[in-house]
């Protein structure tokens, strides 16, 4: 996942945390999160690079509609990067405090 941008691991999560959301439920989660509107040029192509990497793949729910799910390989690679998130996360003091 390391040359993942991370317009493209958000891609993922929003893609793990979803039952095969179609592109469009996958821009309209990542138009909420980033407050701004997310163009078709920039979510598609990135969707298929996520697909040629095997992390997701695609498939058709109807003749205009597809569909996106997590491979093993993706779900694998978000388990590998939260837990290195989650050393570094330990090692850091608390901001609160």
């Amino acid at each position: 996942m390391h040359d993942l941008t991370g317009f493209q691991r958000d891609l993922l999560y929003v893609i793990a945390g979803k039952d095969e959301p179609h592109g469009l439920a996958v821009k309209e989660e990542l138009e909420t999160y980033y407050e701004k509107e997310i163009h078709h040029g920039r979510l598609y192509p990135n969707l298929d690079t996520l697909v040629d990497k095997g992390l997701v793949e695609k498939g058709q729910r109807d003749r205009r509609t597809n569909y996106y799910a997590l491979t093993e390989r993706g779900s694998r690679e978000i388990e590998a990067r939260r837990e290195w998130e989650g050393d570094h996360l330990e090692a850091t003091p608390s901001l609160s405090a």
